[in-house]
């Protein structure tokens, strides 16, 4: 099965920082809605960009994407 990443985006000085307290929702987000992936992460993609993203199964990608509205996806490699 497919594996799709979910991508939140933020931008400005802060924006690391607020990525990764993000991700801390997300987790918990995983955590009650009991997904079967548990992959999670944030990453700083310059100064003034970075991201936070969810892992999930193809199958579970519309209500996850319904619930928390990403603001893009791709598809998921290591």
């Amino acid at each position: 099965m497919r594996k799709l990443k979910l991508i939140w985006d933020f931008r400005g000085p802060d924006a690391l920082k607020i990525a990764e307290h993000h991700e801390i929702h997300l987790k918990q987000y995983v955590l009650l809605e009991k997904l079967s992936l548990n992959i999670t992460g944030f990453q700083s993609l310059n100064e003034f960009h970075a991201i936070a993203f969810l892992v999930v199964n193809e199958d579970e990608m519309k209500p996850v994407r319904n619930a928390l509205k990403p603001h893009r996806g791709q598809l998921y490699t290591l």
